[in-house]
């Protein structure tokens, strides 16, 4: 099979494109926590609303960083927290150049985790629809890094216009077509953050099969993470589909 093979048992064996087409936004409760946290100096997320639109990378946390506040991402061009009354609190145009300066190598804002945390679960929560944007590129690789003989390894290269941890990632899959696991360098955290993302779990919310238990780990050479310590434990408790006016 080549690519465009590959890809449409991905789509259908998480939801299937009809559905994706009808959806304007996943709501979810998220809690996050791990080593990431300690070394950038943030408190976990402990239970906390979240919403991913479909249509562009557009993200938000609800009651973030405090009660009565929201933080709303809008791709790579601005970043925003709001009061009850919708009164800016704090605000930043092209949010990534901010991690150039040395003092996020130590501690992190809540405007730097804001981008971070907005623009990764974005890519979490809607991946492998957000393969169907314009401008993707995959190539499809051996299986060594694969869980398991049937499954299946995509190299993807995002375009510009999407902010995630780096342009090139790979992406693996089982026989099913569910995503098991996905290698990235994290270029905000460092060029060292290597990193393996398993991905456990999988449950079905009105049709959107997604994993629910995720754990990042480093990758230090080859294919193999260290088991120790875990970069990132995301889980996801509830999430609901937002669908169309009238494509429900």
């Amino acid at each position: 099979m080549n690519c465009r093979d590959f890809l449409g048992r991905i789509l259908e064996a998480h939801g299937g494109v009809a559905l994706w087409h009808r959806l304007s936004a996943l709501e979810a409760e998220v809690s996050a926590s791990g080593f990431l946290f300690w070394a950038k100096r943030r408190p976990v997320l402990d239970h906390v609303r979240v919403t991913a639109y479909t249509q562009a990378p557009h993200f938000i946390f609800h009651d973030y960083p405090v009660q009565g506040q929201s933080a709303e991402l809008f791709g790579e061009e601005v970043l925003r927290i709001v009061d009850g009354q919708g009164k800016v609190v704090a605000e930043r145009s092209r949010p990534r150049q901010a991690f150039r300066e040395f003092s996020r190598l130590v501690r992190w804002d809540d405007l730097d985790f804001v981008y971070f945390g907005g623009y990764a679960t974005w890519n979490y929560m809607l991946t492998p629809f957000i393969f169907l944007r314009n401008g993707f590129e995959f190539e499809l690789m051996d299986d060594e890094a694969c869980l398991d003989s049937a499954g299946f390894a995509l190299r993807v290269t995002f375009p510009p216009d999407i902010p995630t941890h780096c342009r090139t990632q790979t992406f693996c899959f089982d026989g099913s077509g569910y995503l098991r696991r996905l290698d990235y360098t994290a270029e905000v955290v460092g060029p060292w953050a290597h990193a393996a993302h398993m991905c456990e779990n999988y449950r079905n919310f009105s049709g959107y099969q997604t994993p629910t238990r995720r754990r990042v780990f480093p990758l230090l050479w080859g294919h193999k993470p260290v088991p120790f310590p875990i970069l990132v434990a995301l889980d996801i408790h509830d999430l609901r589909p937002v669908f169309y006016e009238g494509s429900s």
